[in-house]
């Protein structure tokens, strides 16, 4: 959301290349606080072969009704009908707190493009009930990284998170324990997560933080946050750093 449209067309571009025979599926986020803007990355991303869009609320002029905040995504969705769209509900960032399962009353008749829900949020009831609505043709991905077993005993078949561009082949296993029965082995999984971002936490834990935590684990450069977000202390990523090594080296 700190990126204009043109620099946010620019990464779908590169990560459709770079993605090419290598990923499943590149699902482009096109949501933006203006509906002609959203609509014309929805647009871009069919243009360029993304595999579906995702769409986060407006946060600053805020939808007062489910009803509102779907006729939104309809209009995003109108603009790439051929897309899978996906509605991205991350309340404790847009401040929308409209029930997810509210959201998706109807919304097969709307968009029928359709295809399922990111819910990066921590009220499992809501979730549950999404799963409870949804066809088994739709995907319901979830984002709060240290619940994502809970979700999964609630019927999540994906997960997407921040956290796992350096915790991914840990959660990995936790999802493949999982499937195969073996809930120890998952719930052991899941408490190591939650023991990493638990210290993370205590240090302060931010989007600059875990910017900066990517590049520590990866060795990659990717720069600092952009203001209004201040860059994290080296010696604090590095901190995170090795307690991530210290917990999951003892798998």
């Amino acid at each position: 959301m700190s990126l204009t449209v043109e620099e946010r067309k620019l990464l779908a571009v590169e990560w459709c290349h770079q993605g090419k025979n290598k990923l499943e599926q590149v699902i482009v986020h096109v949501g933006c606080m203006s509906l002609k803007d959203s609509q014309e990355l929805a647009r871009h991303a069919a243009e360029i072969g993304a595999d579906g869009i995702s769409v986060i609320s407006p946060s600053f002029f805020k939808p007062a009704t489910a009803d509102a905040l779907r006729m939104f995504l309809q209009e995003v969705a109108a603009a790439a009908p051929a897309m899978p769209f996906y509605y991205y509900h991350i309340p404790a960032v847009t401040g929308v707190n409209l029930r997810s399962r509210d959201v998706l009353e109807g919304i097969e008749n709307q968009i029928p493009s359709f295809q399922g829900l990111k819910f990066s949020g921590s009220d499992l009831m809501d979730f549950g009930q999404c799963v409870s609505y949804s066809p088994s043709h739709w995907s319901l991905l979830y984002g709060i990284d240290e619940q994502l077993l809970g979700a999964m005993a609630m019927g999540a078949n994906g997960a997407v998170g921040s956290t796992y561009n350096y915790l991914g082949r840990s959660v990995n296993r936790l999802m493949s324990a999982f499937d195969k029965g073996d809930l120890p082995k998952a719930r052991t999984i899941q408490f190591q997560v939650q023991d990493i971002l638990c210290y993370a936490i205590k240090l302060g834990f931010d989007l600059a933080v875990n910017k900066q935590l990517m590049s520590e684990v990866s060795g990659l450069a990717l720069g600092p946050p952009r203001l209004p977000l201040l860059p994290c202390p080296h010696p604090k990523a590095l901190s995170i750093a090795q307690r991530l090594q210290q917990i999951l080296g003892e798998q």
